[in-house]
């Protein structure tokens, strides 16, 4: 089936990627895997690439484009190529949204400008030790100073995405106690500067996969955050949470989508080169079955991601749509992986090769963003069940 979500300028675009990432990034792959992280100047190198922009507005030195393709070509081609961006996906994905839908015009002259170019790279900050999927029971607090010139910020996050390298954090904590009609309320957004005094980044945290994506523990003790920094309005964070958490889904199944098609292609190039019995693994029949399934369940995957895709860009994508996707994208992925590392025989459980990697970074797919099992409760509420 023809593929019709891609234009001329995607595919240029697509293009400039794939040789961008096979110059900069596919030789010092291996570097940034046994850092743990992508260094913090290669980030300049995709703002100058122009991928910082894409959707931001022209007046604060982006393209001004209201689509997600382009995030969804990158996704294909890093998948391709076996490699990440480190941890800036989260910069664009998770917390450009929020600036957008968020920001006065004041916080956008401050802030759009320099997330442009990198200079200031942004991550999102909600989980907590102890709470895992379940934001409404978040403890950091931000208590309005006396003066009201300022909030002071205590408590601490987990699995912060980017936030080693990060230079402002979207901090969501309580600004007021729930309720007793709504658990959710109470909750506010600020757009924390990672320099403040008494803001402190822990533990590293090392990861079954992502490998060079820095992720961390964070830590607010008495962090003066000017009201100046409160994104939109106060004790309103949980929704604004909700209303973005589709655009998250969708990213989440639309690489894992991109993560099983790289490993059909990477299983395909291995079984055709590598020799058993005294011919190609390719020739038995059983390689031939295995991998045609797993394409099939790609072309699925394709259609479902293509889809979300659209509706998405067309504002149209909605939560149990975004659930279903992710849902239905990331199981994929853990099958089609899973079946094609196999393929490989011992050598897929070497790191040296793209899919045990692919193997490692694809398992928390199922997790992050909402795990399966709240997918299907989102989707079963929709279903009136």
């Amino acid at each position: 089936m023809r593929r019709t979500v891609f234009n001329e300028d995607h595919e240029a675009f697509r293009e400039t990627l794939r040789a961008f990432i096979e110059a900069e990034v596919v030789p010092v792959y291996d570097e940034w895997f046994a850092a743990g992280q992508a260094p913090r100047e290669f980030y300049h190198k995709l703002a100058e690439l122009g991928l910082f922009g894409i959707n931001v507005p022209e007046e604060f030195g982006g393209a001004g484009l209201e689509t997600h393709k382009f995030e969804a070509i990158q996704y294909e081609e890093t998948a391709r190529a076996g490699v990440t961006f480190g941890g800036s996906g989260v910069h664009v994905l998770l917390a450009l949204p929020y600036l957008k839908m968020l920001a006065t015009d004041e916080q956008k002259k401050r802030y759009l400008p320099k997330f442009v170019s990198a200079e200031e790279m942004w991550a999102i900050a909600m989980t907590e030790p102890g709470t895992g999927s379940d934001l409404a029971g978040m403890k950091t607090t931000a208590k309005l100073s006396e003066d009201g010139t300022h909030y002071v910020l205590n408590g601490a996050k987990t699995f912060i995405t980017g936030g080693v390298h990060a230079d402002r954090v979207i901090v969501c904590a309580r600004t007021s106690a729930p309720t007793a009609e709504d658990r959710r309320h109470g909750i506010s957004l600020f757009a924390v500067d990672t320099k403040s005094e008494g803001y402190s980044v822990g533990r590293k945290l090392d990861k079954l996969g992502l490998k060079t994506s820095d992720t961390a523990e964070l830590a607010f003790v008495d962090v003066k955050v000017p009201v100046e920094d409160l994104l939109g309005e106060e004790n309103k964070g949980f929704y604004y949470l909700g209303a973005n958490l589709p655009s998250e889904r969708w990213g989440i199944a639309f690489g894992a989508y991109a993560q099983a098609k790289a490993a059909v292609r990477f299983a395909q190039q291995y079984v055709q080169d590598r020799i058993v019995f005294g011919k190609p693994v390719a020739h038995f029949q059983n390689t031939k079955f295995e991998l045609a399934a797993c394409q099939a369940e790609v072309d699925a995957a394709e259609a479902v991601a293509d889809r979300a895709l659209e509706a998405l860009d067309a504002g149209e994508l909605t939560p149990a749509e975004a659930a279903s996707a992710k849902l239905f994208c990331t199981e994929v992925a853990h099958r089609v992986i899973d079946r094609c590392l196999q393929l490989h025989g011992g050598y897929g459980y070497m790191n040296e090769y793209p899919i045990a990697r692919l193997y490692a970074d694809n398992r928390v797919n199922r997790i992050y963003g909402g795990t399966s099992e709240i997918m299907k409760s989102i989707i079963a509420k929709d279903m009136g069940l």
